[in-house]
């Protein structure tokens, strides 16, 4: 049977402790959106104080993902040992510790060492919080909790826009990481106080397993229970709602394709987000147009996350996330060829945003619901990890076409490419989760 915490939150309205949690996760889903764009917001000034070339600065763009794939691989699994919640704050102080050394950097060697670290916290941060937004989002709203997480990341991505464009004008660009850090400090306490246990608890057993139950029970307003139920309850009620009893061929086909899926839409997207500012003064506008280009990419991920978590309580995911993957395709051969325009190209960053943001939170809503509780943290985190892997990719290379001459339009031409090369293995993902006669997850039944 479910135990009566998992059906708490499965099951009926969102309580208000369980609307708080989600707002803590969007929270820390913004300290992600600034702390990996401030070097994109500073990559102009950068290149200036410090000559930088294009594969220079493109590895300066890819550390912060290569930390945030190492975190995704090795930092975020710890999380089933040591549990969700702690790691999360342990992140949360490495991300401020990155961020405030990197403002002290005096050299581009410095700068690549701390944002690597930087990412590893934020790597394995977001891969935690995303689970527990998971589990704590009821089974109707569920996909639409973690897409607002994405919404999180654009709008910590424009509001951090706007004011480095504020401060990169008048206190260069290591103001950037300084404003970062500090911001990142501050949430730390929200962090502590509203960020729960993971629902994995249950199955973990940790310390004083029953208190922790209990004080998540009464933020939830519900009774108290005077024991857990036995390990074999657990399993068999983890079996029912979120094991798959499938082939371990396929198995490990579906980890296999949603990891392609995400190597291929992250590459795509840390390229529009790590190079548009960068490129768009390439194509003949000024710094300040440079990043406020950036910012409205940015402006353009919080509604197409909006729309995203909005609709996705009543659609089905398997057409939005096509279908967001189709349009981002188009969207970018249509952005390339009218780059240089200014009255064209900042309108289309914002269909652009919100497009490629949507495949994004469409495909942080799709993970979670391949792998059961215990390995939930592992599963996303790996496929989030190899999804860094493409991301890292991408800024190395638009960094090595341009100093071999490639133009502007045609990197935007080159990586639509991924965008709509994914929508196989996502539809392949699909096909299999609907022919599986042993799904019993009701929100994937549904979502699907």
């Amino acid at each position: 049977m479910k135990h009566k915490l998992t059906k708490a939150t499965n099951e009926g309205r969102m309580s208000s402790f369980q609307k708080m949690v989600l707002v803590v996760c969007v929270a820390l889903s913004m300290l992600d959106g600034f702390d990996v764009l401030a070097v994109a917001f500073s990559a102009s000034h950068l290149a200036s104080d410090w000559h930088l070339n294009g594969s220079q600065l493109g590895a300066l763009l890819s550390a912060g993902l290569f930390g945030m794939a190492a975190g995704g691989f090795i930092v975020a699994p710890c999380a089933d040992r040591i549990g969700r919640r702690p790691l999360v704050l342990l992140c949360l102080l490495a991300i401020v510790a990155g961020m405030l050394a990197s403002a002290c950097a005096q050299t581009l060697e410095q700068l690549v060492a701390l944002r690597v670290m930087t990412g590893l916290g934020i790597g394995g941060m977001m891969v935690s919080v995303a689970v527990i937004a998971s589990e704590y989002a009821s089974d109707k709203w569920r996909s639409a909790a973690i897409s607002m997480q994405s919404a999180g990341y654009t709008l910590g991505a424009t509001l951090g826009g706007a004011v480095s464009a504020l401060l990169l004008a008048r206190y260069g660009w290591r103001s950037a990481f300084l404003f970062g850090g500090i911001s990142t400090a501050l949430v730390i306490p929200l962090a502590w106080y509203g960020l729960p246990e993971s629902l994995d608890l249950i199955a973990r057993r940790p310390q004083r397993a029953l208190d922790k139950v209990n004080a998540i029970l009464r933020r939830m307003k519900q009774d108290t229970i005077d024991e857990l139920p036995r390990i074999e309850d657990s399993r068999e009620a983890s079996a029912g709602s979120d094991e798959l009893t499938m082939a371990p061929s396929l198995i490990v086909l579906r980890t296999l394709l949603i990891w392609l899926a995400f190597a291929l839409v992250m590459a795509g997207f840390y390229f529009v987000m790590s190079w548009t500012p960068r490129l768009l003064v390439q194509a003949g506008m000024s710094a300040s147009q440079g990043v406020t280009g950036g910012v409205l990419l940015n402006a353009g991920g919080i509604i197409g996350c909006t729309l995203f978590s909005l609709v996705s309580g009543r659609g089905k995911l398997r057409t939005l996330l096509t279908t967001a993957l189709v349009v981002s395709g188009v969207l970018l051969l249509m952005f390339g060829a009218n780059a240089s325009q200014l009255q064209f190209a900042m309108p289309a960053a914002i269909a652009l945003g919100a497009a490629i943001t949507a495949c994004v939170g469409g495909l942080y809503s799709l993970t979670p619901l391949l792998y059961p509780p215990k390995t939930r943290a592992t599963g996303v985190g790996w496929a989030v990890g190899m999804g860094r892997l493409g991301a890292i990719a991408a800024p190395l290379l638009v960094g090595m076409l341009i100093d071999h001459g490639w133009q502007v339009h045609n990197l935007y031409y080159l990586f639509a490419a991924p965008f709509l090369l994914a929508v196989i293995p996502v539809a392949a993902i699909f096909f299999f989760m609907k022919r599986q006669k042993h799904w019993r997850h009701s929100d994937a039944v549904e979502a699907v």
